[in-house]
């Protein structure tokens, strides 16, 4: 490696051509990183000095012909992509404006163009993708009305307007311009390591995302033609599944979800480019296997997201999961997919799986159970798959799952929906939707419907609710109106409003003009109150266990998923000697760790109780007055303002851990629960 200060003119100067790697991403700068260039270099002239540094450009040297020299840039593509639209619009005033000072032709010679070289190698400067042909036209001069909008145009005429407001003369522009300097950094391939250096690399322009680090480990160290080929064939198509709105934020929560997938464990969000390298070295995959097998993951990923199949039951599946924003399940769903094009399961197994996944998630949320963890438990499902019994096997991790974790049975679901405040809910017209379609062949398009409230909000505003409920309407309200009940579609919301039951039933557009399966009931009712709200939510509750089903299997097929486990726990809470006061302090305890997360594993040891999520956080001995915590931590990790902590490292105790403490009071427990949850976090964390 070498390192060269230049300025910018000695740089672009010369015979070599500079070309970004067509795996580098495209042209990100924007007008606010364009603009602290201009001001530096307006500040440059304004107060005389001689240097402004810009930061770093690396490149590595590629072999090439005799007169010509071609360098790949690994680094830095932004500032000098930026600077070569500031010259070319400063070139291009010059032009129209003769006397300014500036010589057009001398840029354009030296700076822009290789004059003795012919087609895309006479260009000082080649960019990658669709921005190559972007640059070349404005290079050309070849700009018209017609030509696409890409951010190469948009910053080459911020520039050109900076130019013609002459917020600074364009000959002192021109010399500011070249008082820039770069430290130039020359890599050899054969004796450095381009990647390892590019990582290292502290860019001032815009961060690399994620999936931007994995495309440019994976293809810096293949020859030009070898990334060429896995470019244009393969990663390029992969790509271009992701390009909606927000394509590079979906592109990096895709590589996470798919290790996620192959690690059987959540990658952590911080870490998933280091964590996709360690993947990569000890998969043994060569580079184009992997990248195949990217290739085959994302498309199911956005098949999903955007809710393609030729499966037309498939298709409306995609549509729930992306309707109650269940984004957890991509993993587990990854590898179902894979398995289906495998013939491991067919594809009507697949949509029971998928079914299940969805009530799974729909019922804990009815019922109020915490969402937080749901990640983790679909990233351990796809450890828990057999591939012989694939279906039963997922309905038995459902319906063996701990309480924390549990799938809500029949009987719960229905008790909280029949009363839960559904109103609220975000996916309250999801729900609704669900439940007017639900088994039938005649699918009704619901995308302009709202959702209504029967009993309205404010029924004080109508004598004729005030009359017919008399006095138990402020207790029908507070205890029914958000309910499922008194809730329907409509169209006609504005219409209905606060209107009295009957003009809801004849108004234009009212309930009984209403071909919704949702108001069959209501349209037979002559009044609308308590009684007649519980009936159509029993009615509803009956449709909604279809809806969201849970799993079933025989006692037969769910009892070697039982055995498995059974020999988890050798020892339980009663095995333990317990008094008044252990008792007691171990209730508190054990409640506050297992609300941290619905994914804390309680495990009754011989000479402990283990409370853990990957690996122990915290081992408990029941001691006569009192309990001993083993935190597993470092003690030199563990932030302990109030002291209650010891140095376990050279102590022999029963847990995991170097750090140790006891709980001997109720009134020492939010101290405890502060010292447990640090080592929690490392741990959720990973």
């Amino acid at each position: 490696m070498n390192a060269y200060k230049n300025n910018i003119y000695t740089y672009l100067g010369g015979t070599r051509q500079y070309q970004v790697p067509m795996y580098q991403r495209t042209y990100s700068w924007k007008h606010e990183q364009c603009a602290r260039l201009w001001d530096d270099i307006v500040d440059l002239h304004r107060t005389g000095r001689e240097g402004h540094f810009i930061g770093s450009i690396v490149r590595i040297e590629e072999p090439s012909k005799a007169g010509y020299q071609l360098a790949m840039i690994i680094d830095g593509q932004q500032r000098l992509t930026t600077l070569t639209l500031l010259l070319i619009a400063l070139r291009d005033y010059a032009s129209s404006k003769s006397d300014c000072g500036v010589n057009p032709d001398q840029i354009t010679d030296t700076l822009l163009l290789n004059k003795y070289e012919a087609g895309n190698k006479k260009y000082r400067l080649l960019l990658t993708q669709s921005d190559r042909d972007s640059l070349i036209k404005i290079v050309e001069g070849a700009v018209d009305s017609n030509s696409p909008k890409s951010r190469v145009l948009g910053n080459y005429f911020f520039f050109k307007e900076k130019i013609e407001n002459l917020e600074i003369n364009p000959i002192h522009l021109y010399e500011s311009i070249g008082k820039l300097q770069i430290v130039d950094i020359a890599l050899d391939r054969q004796y450095d390591e381009p990647q390892a250096i590019f990582e290292s690399l502290n860019s001032t322009g815009v961060d690399l995302k994620d999936s931007d680090l994995i495309r440019n480990y994976l293809l810096m160290g293949l020859n030009i033609p070898e990334q060429e080929e896995i470019y244009n064939n393969i990663w390029r198509p992969t790509e271009v599944l992701f390009d909606y709105d927000h394509q590079s934020e979906l592109l990096d929560n895709f590589f996470r979800d798919y290790l996620t997938m192959k690690l059987g464990r959540i990658a952590n969000k911080n870490k998933v480019y280091k964590e996709f390298v360690v993947y990569h070295k000890s998969s043994g995959l060569k580079i184009h296997d992997l990248c195949q097998d990217i290739r085959k993951f994302a498309e199911y990923y956005t098949n999903m997201c955007f809710e393609k199949s030729e499966d037309s039951v498939l298709k409306s599946l995609y549509g729930e999961i992306n309707a109650i924003r269940m984004e957890v399940v991509y993993p587990f769903l990854l590898k179902a997919h894979n398995d289906c094009d495998k013939k491991i399961i067919t594809i009507e197994e697949l949509r029971k799986i998928i079914r299940l996944c969805v009530s799974y998630v729909l019922r804990r949320a009815v019922c109020d159970l915490p969402s937080n963890s749901l990640n983790k438990i679909f990233a351990a499902m796809n450890n828990a798959i057999r591939p012989d019994d694939y279906l039963n096997s997922v309905k038995a991790f459902f319906i063996l799952m701990d309480s924390n974790k549990e799938f809500p049975n029949d009987s719960k679901f229905i008790e909280t929906f029949l009363t839960r405040d559904i109103y609220n809910m975000n996916r309250c017209l999801y729900i609704l939707k669900k439940l007017e379609n639900w088994d039938n062949r005649a699918v009704v398009s619901l995308e302009d419907l709202t959702i209504e409230h029967i009993l309205p909000q404010n029924p004080t505003r109508s004598s004729d609710w005030v009359r017919a409920l008399d006095d138990n309407l402020k207790k029908v309200q507070e205890k029914y109106l958000h309910t499922i009940g008194n809730l329907t579609l409509t169209a006609y919301n504005s219409e209905m409003s606060n209107s009295s039951f009957s003009e809801k039933l004849s108004v234009k557009g009212g309930f009984r003009q209403s071909a919704l399966r949702l108001n069959s009931y209501v349209v037979e009712q002559a009044d609308w109150g308590e009684s007649q709200i519980k009936e159509r939510a029993k009615q509803l509750s009956e449709i909604a266990k279809k809806v969201w089903p849970y799993p079933t299997l025989t006692e037969a097929e769910l009892e070697p998923y039982r055995k498995q486990e059974k020999t988890v726990t050798e020892y339980t809470l009663e095995y333990y000697k317990w008094n008044d006061v252990n008792r007691e302090l171990f209730n508190k305890l054990d409640v506050r760790i297992l609300n941290l997360d619905i994914c804390v594993k309680r495990e009754y040891k011989k000479n402990y109780i283990a409370y853990k999520m990957d690996t122990n956080f915290v081992d408990v001995e029941i001691l006569k007055k009192k309990l001993r915590l083993t935190i597993n931590m470092k003690f030199d990790e563990v932030y302990d303002p109030n002291g209650i902590c010891q140095n376990a490292s050279n102590i022999k105790t029963q847990g995991n851990g170097d750090v140790g403490l006891y709980l001997e009071s109720l009134h020492q427990l939010d101290d405890v629960m502060e010292i447990i949850k640090q080592s929690y976090r490392l741990q959720a964390e990973e």
